[in-house]
């Protein structure tokens, strides 16, 4: 079995996804990702040797894309909007980028 997910493995992550979870949810997370982790375990123990990789869902989805095609619009490259025109009508820009305030303290 794969190394388990520790209560301090959690809250760093918890930390880095700048999400403040509750003690009850720290343990909750841990239970849950553990779960993952086992059942990723037992995909590993497959063997798959003579299974191809897949390079595209469509091929196991058969007629269903075809019926749905029309659906799907066609790939066409068209002229874009000027930059310089988009960032002119901007509060505030630097000539490449938006500058947006910061939303995000820590």
């Amino acid at each position: 079995m794969s190394e388990t997910v520790t209560l301090d493995v959690v809250r760093r992550v918890a930390e880095l996804a700048l999400l403040e979870l509750k003690d009850d949810e720290v343990a909750r997370m841990q239970k849950d990702l553990n779960a993952i982790l086992g059942h990723i375990d037992q995909l590993n123990e497959l063997d798959t040797a003579g299974v191809p990789p897949m390079a595209q869902v469509s091929e196991i989805l058969g007629g269903q894309i075809e019926a749905s095609a029309e659906a799907l619009r066609e790939d066409v490259v068209r002229p874009s909007i000027d930059r310089t025109a988009v960032l002119r009508e901007a509060p505030e820009a630097d000539h490449r980028f938006f500058k947006v305030p910061k939303v995000i303290e820590r």
